[in-house]
């Protein structure tokens, strides 16, 4: 082989060697770039939520039962002056009723038929009175939220006698009674309460204006 033909084949092995660290250059580069990629899929998927619920929606909350005046007759019918099992189921119903749950005041009136004089009637009504009062007592009722009034005979449900004038054993019965009244909660009578006067001037003169 000449010598000039040396040279050339050198040459040659010469630019094929030059080539490769470029070759192996561009290889690393490409790799550097899929792990780039690999790590931040794998971000993605460490940084997805697990969940399709939404956190930033909340629940809507039940609503309210509507609050209304409560009112309750107790009857004293068979029992004299105290409760029985019937009256107590009465209460302990009472005590469940949202509006007592609210914590509105409390009234409770006894009656009694017109058998007796009045004066014994008027204590034989509070009696009774106190036997509806102290049992909401045991039952957790604050004793300043209840109010106990004794009306006697004055105030008959029914007649305690029939047309013709002869005795009435069960009306005389329904008499003797209590009569338990829940009122509403003080928010609760404000809130359904009527437009002050300077309300009410407001919305007159704004009705004027408008016409």
């Amino acid at each position: 082989m000449s010598r000039w033909a040396m040279l050339a084949l050198m040459g040659v092995l010469a630019g094929c060697n030059a080539r490769e660290p470029a070759r192996d250059n561009a290889t690393v580069e490409n790799k550097s770039i899929l792990a780039e990629d690999d790590g931040l899929a794998n971000n993605s998927a460490a940084e997805a939520p697990k969940s399709i619920l939404r956190p930033e929606v909340v629940p809507d909350e039940p609503e309210k039962p509507e609050l209304k005046p409560v009112d309750l007759v107790v009857p004293f019918g068979a029992a004299g002056l105290k409760l029985d099992d019937g009256g107590r189921k009465l209460l302990d119903e009472l005590l469940t009723n949202p509006t007592t749950a609210a914590g509105g005041a409390i009234t409770i009136s006894g009656h009694t038929d017109t058998r007796g004089n009045d004066r014994d009637n008027l204590v034989s009504s509070r009696k009774r009175a106190e036997a509806v009062r102290d049992y909401l007592l045991s039952r957790g009722v604050p004793a300043e939220r209840m109010t106990v009034i004794a009306f006697g005979e004055t105030r008959a449900l029914v007649p305690n006698a029939k047309a013709d004038g002869s005795d009435d054993p069960e009306g005389r019965a329904k008499n003797r009674r209590v009569e338990v009244q829940v009122a509403l909660p003080a928010s609760a009578e404000t809130s359904t309460a009527a437009p002050d006067n300077g309300t009410a001037e407001a919305l007159a003169a704004d009705s004027k204006t408008q016409q």
